[in-house]
């Protein structure tokens, strides 16, 4: 039999079925009904049981002989979880590329090979009389094991069954005659692994300010009002975003839905937790990378059951399985790490966004230093715009110097430390009070720079930095453009020109040879390598166990440590030049984030910028606390070099273990997206193809081609054609193919 239709079926949510779907026929008069993420019931196996399965995948053609296709049964008209997060799936594979089992295998709590977690107990299955006939019984017959075990259970009522072998050390075969002649009853309780494990203590409440209730009443008035928005709160750093966000989940959970929030960083959950479990108790869990397999799975059933109302973590929170979804928190939008790294390469945001449309949710944005594609989203009307301009405590903003590290030379200084921070910091140890050293970027940074005059060298087509190879070539890894290091500044024949960069354990020993007296913690990806390792450094500078803590961006992001009253930002250069044309923001919001950790409390608070680009518009807005300049600033750029967000980019990345393989099947792809782009009249501009950042990873060569453009759509229907000719096409035999919207890593 032939059917107009086609579709592709998992019959079960486990891992090792995601990579195997099964095709079936959809019958007419089913045609409407049978779309992605659709439950259905389908004859299954040789003797054609009924099973339930959800449709993945349409198509018009069979895959194999149409008489061994069996047509679907039936379309469940329930609206399950599952069909709502593998309709997400499909649009994440549509939006951002990769295929629909990369897709689910990101968006579906799907279990793996885990063992339940059982409590076994023994009760009493006779009356307490007869119990006590058989005790007398079996102390008769000097039955001692058996004898004991009844008479814990005539006192106890029910005990548990480990308690019983070890501690009463009761042999099981003891056990078992219990049980068997009905005297004892064994029953077995499946347990969650519960990865949060606070003690509880006093939730006291704070009583909201005027800029915090006014936002908290407005958000209400909308629920109230049937309104279901995007919101973004714009708020600087200690204004009580938190606090905010508290608020209003009291109220959406009030009103028997349940939350997701969404935070960038492992090392922000405890903190994050901590208050949130202070005030909702154990209805709040966690989800991140990591937890056991056994405990991610068990929060997703959790909360699929309706036994917890809040979820916090990093991005793959995002796809808790809520049956009744009624708001989704992004704190700290502006992130990076809110984008996929792994295939499909999704931004939380967007996707917050889509579920909270299909579920009928709000999405709520937080940030003390909003991502420029939010904020003009937020000008634009996309979402409603609110503003935190004070401080939430009585503290007001730290006091800012900005160091022009080129003096610094000039007066022989070539420490690392300038002289304004030397004396900040002996002043600070010399109060008892805390110090936040931020080095602006972990390892070495590429770009080479003049430490006599701060001149960057950049390529001329792409205006970000270049990048220094170990050939002394300096690339861009936008375009391929490449020179020469130079030996001498072009700018002002300075010998002091070189690859710009420190690590985190340099500067951990320069502190100790010139403080001997601190005590030093530094937190970085070396020193957080164990599950609970950021927990133990944070509470041990939280309980002023150290007086300086060292470390990469994770120390400024969130955390509140009332004693730290200086904070040092070693060189503010190194996220300058990245040869991202990110870079500027990045900076800005990293320097304002720092700063935002200093004078949190009642002490005021003195921050230290240190820099070769004192005059740079993104130091000058952060040192000033001025959003709106940087960003007015920002955009100008972007729109004039026709990046994101004013524009957007898609990246093709072609990887093969051959080089020539790679050079051809890249070369072949730009011309394919040329024609089309010719074909479509869309006006689109190519750059490349090029070597990646990384051109050879693991054995594997790596080259890329950029296409700009300002519609995204377009863009979308050019990855959709690249790919078809890349698949169906048999030019690309030993290569893959990878595609990247507006990407925010290098590659």
């Amino acid at each position: 039999m032939s059917y107009r239709s086609y579709a592709d079926i998992i019959i079960d949510i486990s891992l090792e079925s995601l990579d195997r779907t099964y095709q079936y026929g959809i019958p007419d008069e089913l045609l409407e009904s049978a779309v992605i993420g659709a439950p259905v019931l389908v004859p299954f196996g040789k003797g054609s049981r009924k099973i339930n399965g959800y449709i993945v995948g349409l198509s018009d053609s069979p895959k194999i002989d149409e008489q061994l296709i069996k047509p679907i049964i039936k379309v469940e008209n329930a609206p399950v979880i599952e069909s709502h997060l593998i309709w997400l799936a499909y649009w994440i594979k549509e939006n951002f590329g990769g295929t629909m089992n990369d897709a689910l295998k990101s968006v579906m709590p799907v279990r793996k090979t885990v063992k339940t977690k059982q409590v076994r107990s023994l009760s009493l299955a006779v009356s307490e009389q007869e119990a006590a006939r058989l005790c007398e019984e079996f102390r008769k017959k000097n039955n001692k094991a058996r004898l004991r075990l009844l008479e814990a259970l005539l006192e106890e009522g029910t005990i548990d069954y480990n308690r019983a072998v070890k501690d009463l050390r009761i042999p099981r075969e003891s056990i078992d005659y219990l049980c068997n002649m009905r005297i004892a009853r064994l029953s077995s309780e499946q347990i969650y692994r519960n990865p949060v494990k606070l003690e509880s203590s006093e939730y006291n409440r704070i009583e909201l300010n005027e800029e915090q209730r006014r936002i908290v009443d407005d958000f209400i008035r909308d629920y109230e009002e049937g309104k279901r928005l995007g919101y973004l709160i714009h708020g600087i750093t200690g204004s009580g975003k938190t606090e905010v966000y508290m608020e209003i989940i009291s109220y959406v959970i009030g009103r028997g839905k349940q939350v997701i929030m969404l935070i960038p960083e492992i090392a922000l959950t405890y903190q994050t937790v901590s208050r949130f479990w202070r005030r909702f108790g154990d209805r709040v869990s966690i989800l991140n990378s990591r937890m056991s397999q056994g405990e991610r799975y068990d929060q997703s059933i959790r909360a699929k059951n309706g036994e917890i109302d809040i979820i916090i973590g990093p991005r793959s929170a995002l796809f808790t399985p809520f049956p009744n979804l009624g708001l989704i928190i992004i704190d700290e939008e502006h992130e990076y790490s809110y984008k996929s790294e792994s295939v499909p390469k999704y931004h939380a945001v967007d996707v917050a966004i889509k579920r909270a449309q299909l579920t009928g949710s709000c999405v709520i944005l937080g940030s003390a230093t909003p991502s420029l594609e939010s904020y003009l989203k937020a000008s634009r009307g996309e979402l409603k715009l609110y503003t935190l301009r004070h401080r939430a405590k009585a503290a007001g903003q730290p006091t800012v110097w900005i160091v022009d590290l080129r003096d610094e030379l000039k007066r022989k200084n070539k420490s690392i430390f300038s002289a304004k921070l030397k004396e900040l910091i002996n002043d600070r140890l010399s109060r008892r009070e805390q110090i936040m050293l931020f080095l602006n970027r972990r390892g070495y940074a590429g770009f080479v720079s003049c430490r006599s005059c701060g001149y960057v060298v950049k390529c001329p087509h792409c205006d970000v930095s270049l990048t220094a190879h170990n050939n002394r070539l300096l690339i861009c890894h936008y375009c391929g453009y490449s020179i020469s290091q130079p030996d001498l500044c072009p700018e002002c024949g300075s010998k002091y020109i070189a690859a710009f960069g420190t690590g985190t354990q340099k500067v951990e020993e320069l502190v100790k040879k010139e403080f001997p007296g601190a005590r030093v913690l530094r937190m970085d990806a070396d020193t957080t390598k164990n599950k609970g390792d950021y927990e133990t450094i944070l509470s041990a500078f939280s309980r002023q166990e150290a007086d300086i803590l060292i470390g990469t961006q994770m120390i400024v992001k969130g955390h509140d440590f009332p004693a730290v009253t200086l904070v040092g930002i070693i060189a503010a250069d190194l996220s300058l030049y990245t040869g991202d044309f990110r870079a500027g923001e990045r900076t800005f919001q990293l320097l304002c984030q720092a700063a935002g950790r200093a004078g949190r409390d009642v002490l005021p608070g003195e921050v230290v910028i240190q820099t070769y680009h004192p005059e740079h518009y993104s130091i000058v807005a952060a040192a000033d606390g001025n959003y709106e300049a940087f960003f007015e600033q920002e955009l100008l750029y972007r729109r004039l070099m026709k990046y994101p967000p004013t524009s957007h980019i898609l990246l093709m990345l072609v990887t093969s273990a051959s080089l020539e393989q790679a050079e051809r099947a890249v070369s072949l792809l730009g011309e394919a997206a040329r024609l089309f782009i010719q074909e479509q009249k869309i006006d689109a501009d190519i750059i490349g193809p090029a070597p990646a950042s990384l051109s050879k990873l693991n054995d594997i060569y790596r080259q890329l081609i950029y296409i700009k453009h300002d519609d995204y759509n377009s863009l979308v229907n050019i990855k959709n054609y690249i790919e078809g000719y890349f698949i169906y096409s048999q030019q690309f035999s030993g290569c893959n193919l990878m595609f990247d919207f507006d990407p925010m890593s290098g590659y």
